[in-house]
This record gives C-alpha cells, sequence and structure tokens, in this order.
C-alpha cells in the first residue's frame, strides 16, 4: 500500500532486490510453459495472453500507487499464478494456483511467509463474486478484469462464450448471451479509483455497445435485464449510474458512428484510382527499360565493334550509352520493390497506430497476433477508416516516388538523345572537314 506522507522512506534490502528480479525474470517462463503444457487448449479465454494481459494490467496499478517493492512482487506473482490451477478444471481452480504458485514459491527457495500469504490472497481475491480483503488483493482483482474497459473487449469476451461452449456445455443464444454479458458488466465494479480511471470509460461505453446490439437483434422485445433492474432499489441505481455513464460517453463522440455510402464510395474510388495510376507507372517504365535495351544492344553489337576504325564517333557513342544507361537506372527505381520488416508490435495494433491492410505490414507477424489486430479492426471502425486512410497516404507516396523517377528518366532519354544525336552529327561533319582523302 501507499506509505502514509509522514512514514520514513522505504528502504528495501539488496538481497531482496536481486530475489525479486530473478523471480519476475523466472515467473513468466515458467507459467508460459505451464499453460501450454499443462491446460487445455479447449481454455481459449483463460490462455497465457490472457495471463501476460492481468500481469500488464497488475504491474500498471502497481506502479500508478508506487506500492513497496515487496507488495509490488507480490501482486504480479499472483497476477502470472492466478489462473494455473485451470490445468485441473474450471472449478475450483483459484486454490489449485494458490498451490501452484505456493509450490513454485518454495522451489525456488522463498522462505518469506508473507510473500507466499500475499501472492495466495491476491490469487484468491480473482474469484468470482470478487470479495478482495486488503488493497493489494484489489489491485489483482481489478487487473483480471481489466479487459472489460480494455480494447481487446470483444476479442476476450468472443472467448469467454467460446470457452463456455467447450469447457462447460453452456450453449446460449445471441440474446441470452448478451443477457448474461449486460448482467456481469452492471454487476461489476472496479475496487481501486485507478482502475476506474484507466478502464471505467470503455466499459461503459462496451456496455452501451451492447445494449445497442440487444436492441438491433431485438427491437419488439424489451430486455430482461431491465425487468430484472427494476425488482430491486440497487439495481435501479445501477442502471441510473450506467445511464449518466452512458451520455457522458456519448458528449465525447458517438462510438457506433458508421460513415455513409458516400464515404465508402470515395474510398473505394480512390483505391482504385491509386492502382490504375500504380499501373500506369509500371507500364511506362516497362516502355523505357525495353527501349533502352533495345538501343544498348544496337549499340554494343553495330557500333562498338566499328569504333577501331572510326575513332572520331567514340564521345557521340559514350554520351549514347550515358543516357540509355541513366534512363535505365531510374526506370528500374521506379519498379524496383522495396522490402518492408513485415511486422507490427502489439503495442501499435493496440494504439491503433498498425495499418495491417498493406501486406508489407504483417507478413513476419505470428498468425495470433495479425489476427487480434484484424478482428481489432473489425470491431472498430475508427481503426478500421484511419487504416485505409493511412494505406491510401502511403500508395500515393509511393506513386509520388514512381513519378519521380520517371519524369527523370524521360528527360534524360529525352534530352539525351538530342544530345547524342547532336554530338553524332557534330563529329560525323567535323571528321568530313578534316579528313583530306574524303574533300578531293
Amino acid at each position: 500500500m501507499p506509505a502514509p506522507a509522514d512514514a520514513p522512506p522505504y528502504i528495501l534490502p539488496m538481497s531482496l532486490v536481486i530475489d525479486s528480479k530473478v523471480l519476475l525474470a523466472a515467473v513468466e517462463a515458467h507459467v508460459e510453459q505451464f499453460i501450454q503444457e499443462e491446460i487445455d487448449a479447449a481454455f481459449v479465454f483463460h490462455n497465457f495472453q490472457h495471463t501476460c494481459a492481468v500481469a500488464e494490467a497488475a504491474t500498471e496499478l502497481a506502479d500508478h500507487y508506487e506500492v513497496s517493492e515487496d507488495d509490488r512482487l507480490a501482486i504480479i506473482l499472483a497476477a502470472w499464478f492466478h489462473d494455473t490451477g485451470y490445468s485441473g478444471g474450471w472449478e475450483d481452480h483459484e486454490e489449485r494456483s494458490v498451490i501452484n504458485a505456493t509450490n513454485w514459491l518454495r522451489a525456488q527457495g522463498v522462505d518469506d511467509e508473507e510473500l507466499i500469504a500475499n501472492v495466495s490472497g491476491g490469487i484468491r481475491a480473482t474469484k468470482m463474486p470478487q470479495q478482495p480483503q486488503n488493497f493489494l488483493e484489489e489491485i489483482v482483482a481489478d487487473a483480471d478484469l481489466s479487459h472489460l474497459g480494455d480494447l481487446s473487449y470483444w476479442d476476450r469476451c468472443g472467448r469467454v462464450r467460446q470457452e463456455f461452449t467447450l469447457t462447460r456445455d453452456m450453449i446460449m443464444s445471441d440474446q441470452e448471451w448478451i443477457d448474461f454479458e449486460l448482467a456481469f458488466m452492471l454487476n461489476h465494479e472496479y475496487h481501486t479509483e485507478a482502475a476506474r480511471d484507466m478502464f471505467g470509460d470503455r466499459k461503459s461505453k462496451h456496455v452501451k455497445q451492447l445494449y445497442k446490439r440487444k436492441k438491433a437483434l431485438f427491437p419488439d422485445q424489451t430486455p430482461t435485464n431491465l425487468e430484472e433492474l427494476e425488482d430491486s432499489k440497487k439495481k435501479k441505481k445501477k442502471l441510473k449510474k450506467l445511464k449518466k455513464l452512458i451520455e457522458k460517453s456519448e458528449k465525447k463522440g458517438d462510438p457506433d458512428f458508421k460513415p455513409g455510402r458516400g464515404v465508402e464510395t470515395m474510398y473505394r474510388a480512390t483505391y482504385r484510382t491509386h492502382v490504375n495510376l500504380s499501373s500506369i507507372a509500371d507500364n511506362k517504365a516497362n516502355i523505357m527499360l525495353s527501349v533502352n535495351a533495345i538501343v544498348l544492344s544496337v549499340v554494343v553489337a553495330n557500333l562498338a565493334t566499328k569504333l577501331d576504325s572510326n575513332p572520331h564517333l567514340v564521345i557521340p557513342t559514350i554520351i549514347l550509352v550515358a543516357v540509355c544507361l541513366g534512363s535505365l537506372f531510374y526506370a528500374i527505381q521506379a519498379t524496383r520493390p522495396k522490402v518492408t520488416e513485415g511486422k507490427s508490435s502489439m503495442e501499435d495494433i493496440k494504439a491503433r497506430r498498425s495499418n495491417l491492410l498493406f501486406f508489407g505490414n504483417f507478413y513476419n507477424m505470428p498468425i495470433d497476433d495479425f489476427h487480434y489486430g484484424m478482428m481489432e479492426m473489425i470491431r472498430d471502425e475508427d481503426f478500421l477508416y484511419s487504416s485505409m486512410t493511412r494505406d491510401l497516404y502511403y500508395l500515393g507516396v509511393v506513386l509520388a516516388k514512381k513519378y519521380a523517377f520517371l519524369r527523370i528518366c524521360y528527360n534524360i532519354f529525352l534530352f539525351g538523345i538530342i544530345v547524342a544525336v547532336v554530338a553524332f552529327l557534330v563529329a560525323i561533319v567535323y571528321h568530313n572537314s578534316t579528313n583530306p582523302m574524303l574533300n578531293q
């Protein structure tokens, strides 16, 4: 917990600093291997990706409150181990997670009973319904459900539904699932102020979108969860609070805004124009490649072999060859493909900075990361249209470079050919005027 203002500064023994670094460096690799080997793949939500997200959120919350080093260590360890108990199924998995964490810590030589007790308490705090007993447990509990207010919510929500079907035989219709998810979201409250600030606004946005999906699916039905809310004053208060959050999000802009057909037509026409212009540029470059290749082959085959007997043609020939090579160079530059890194980071995807519409940005990515990014783009129209806009921009940048190289190529060929022809004429005239044999 944060130290009181009048408390002496917290000083951590050097041995514990080293142990903390060692434990935190080792726990991720251990948990990843454990989940891959011991937990059934049917748990598509409670997987290593979820565990990483919880550990990241727990670290962020702990750092926000500047908790002591040993409390921070307990929070992060609890986050890493909180779902390892799924190796024995979903029922009572928290207790198995406590056993896994305790056994691993003791195997690492940790004999700090307070640390083990704090890790165990943090793991138990994730049990539904959450009932954390102290501030450390509140942080772990909030981190466990941070996805409710995260950009990954829709992907994780779909995985929960799939996992319920695979592991609990809970097959729900769309209406049943939306009612279930709405009830869970409305009954949940973040325990810490930092979690409310970090995840609360986006969580209310997700609730609003769930309501809209329910209304779109069943426009003539009164939402069943609203009827349940009217049965008690407590639930009425939650509904009132939800309404205020929705109004607050509406002031920031409608998240479900859908651009009209005119905007989609604009994007379609602009993409088509860019593709056509790129094709035209490539055709122009191919023409210059063919013409200059023909000229060079003629020069090499016919003219170069006769320069010994016609030394006055050496300079014009050099000029002609230089013109063709310069023109070829810029024609090749206009068509030469550029090799990109082919990988977008998860940070860029979550920050909506990545453009996954161009293969050069994803061909080296793991399929799971690419799938996650595409699903986020499909669900978030702002992300989708932002990616399309960036794609158009970079297509325009590439086209500008193509046409700049082509302009240089054509200028070299046009003015170079003129200079070469003039050079040949001058050389021939000068040779004829200075050769006495020809003047007789």
